[in-house]
C-alpha cells in the first residue's frame, strides 16, 4: 500500500485523474485545439483537490499533449494519431486499442496476447470491460490473458535524463554522477508504474471469477530481456494491433515535485495498425502478419520469458 501511495508521483488519486484525462484525449473527448474544462470544474467532477488536477495537467503538459497558460487554461496541442474509426473489412487500418479490446471481450472466449512496456493503456481498457461484464452488457465464459513485459532487471534506454553542455572536466564529472542518479530514479519510477498496472489488471480480471461473473479466468505475466520498441496486441488467429513507441523529448514529474528533462517514449501517441487474419486467403498480408506475430510471441513466451 505504501508503494502505491508514494513511489509513483502522487498517490492513487493523482494517477486516477491522469489516466482519466489521458483516456479523454485518446478517445477524442478533448480534440486537438480544444480547451480543457477549468481546473475547479475538473476537480469537482472527478472528486479530487484542485492541487491533484494541477499536478495531472502538469504531467500531461510534460508529455506534450496540452499547453497550459495562466489565464487561458489548458489547450490540446497534440492528439494521439491512432484515433479514427477503422473499417472492419480492411486488413490493415489505423485503429484504437479500445475497439480492439471491446471486440475481444465480445467473444465467448476472450484470448489476448500482449507485449508492451508498462500495460498502462491496457489496464484502463480492461477495467472498462470488467464494468461492462458487471452491467451484464457482455457475458464471456472464459478469459485468457498472456502478457510479456520487459525484465525489471533490464537497463532500458528510456527514459533517460538529458545532459546540458558542460565545458570543464570537473563539471562534466559532476554532471555524469548526477545523470547516473537521475537515470536510476527514472528507471525505478518506470518499473513501479509497470508493477502497479500489472497488479491492477490482474486484480480486475481475477475479481470477475471470484464474484462468479466469469467461470474461468487465466492471467499470466512473464518478463523478457527485451526493450519494447513497439506494442503488440494479439487475438490469436484473428487479428493484431501493432505500433511503434513514439520517442520524444519531454519533462517528467518526479516524486519530489522536481521536473527532469528526458528522452522517453509515449504509448498514447503511437500509431496502432490493425492487421486482420483473412481466413479465405492465408497468403494475404494481414494473415501473414497475424500468424508471424503469433509465432514470434509464442517463441518469446516459451524460450525467453520468466514468470513474474
Amino acid at each position: 500500500m505504501g508503494e502505491e501511495q508514494t513511489t509513483e508521483g502522487g498517490g492513487r488519486e493523482f494517477w486516477r485523474v491522469l489516466e482519466e484525462l489521458r483516456g479523454r484525449l485518446a478517445n477524442g473527448v478533448y480534440p486537438l485545439g480544444s480547451t480543457l474544462p477549468a481546473q475547479r470544474a475538473l476537480a469537482d467532477e472527478l472528486a479530487v483537490s484542485r492541487d491533484t488536477v494541477q499536478r495531472a495537467l502538469r504531467a500531461l503538459s510534460g508529455e506534450g499533449w496540452i499547453e497550459s497558460r495562466q489565464g487561458s487554461g489548458s489547450r490540446v496541442v497534440k492528439s494521439p494519431i491512432h484515433l479514427g474509426n477503422p473499417r472492419q473489412e480492411a486488413p490493415r487500418v489505423r485503429a484504437t486499442l479500445g475497439t480492439f479490446i471491446a471486440r475481444a471481450f465480445a467473444q465467448p472466449v476472450v484470448q489476448l496476447d500482449v507485449f508492451t512496456l508498462t500495460s498502462e493503456s491496457l489496464d484502463a481498457h480492461i477495467r472498462l470491460q470488467a464494468e461492462r461484464i458487471r452491467l451484464e452488457e457482455i457475458t464471456p465464459e472464459r478469459i485468457e490473458l498472456r502478457m510479456l513485459l520487459p525484465s525489471l532487471s533490464l537497463e532500458l534506454p528510456y527514459p533517460r535524463a538529458q545532459s546540458p553542455a558542460r565545458e570543464g572536466e570537473e563539471e562534466r564529472e559532476a554532471e555524469a554522477g548526477q545523470l547516473d542518479q537521475l537515470n536510476g530514479q527514472l528507471q525505478d519510477r518506470l518499473h513501479a508504474i509497470t508493477r502497479r498496472h500489472a497488479i491492477s489488471l490482474r486484480s480486475a480480471l481475477r475479481d470477475l471469477q471470484t464474484e462468479g461473473l466469469v467461470p474461468s479466468v487465466q492471467v499470466e505475466v512473464r518478463h523478457v530481456p527485451l526493450t519494447p520498441a513497439f506494442k503488440l496486441y494479439l487475438r490469436p488467429g484473428a487479428e493484431a494491433l501493432f505500433g511503434p513507441y513514439e520517442v520524444v523529448e519531454r519533462s517528467i514529474l518526479m516524486d519530489d515535485e522536481t521536473e527532469v528533462d528526458a528522452i522517453d517514449v509515449l504509448g498514447l501517441g503511437s500509431t496502432l495498425t490493425r492487421h486482420v487474419n483473412d481466413e479465405g486467403d492465408p497468403d494475404s498480408s494481414g494473415s501473414v502478419f497475424v500468424e508471424s506475430m503469433h509465432a514470434w510471441f509464442d517463441s518469446c513466451w516459451d524460450l525467453l520469458a520468466r514468470p513474474s
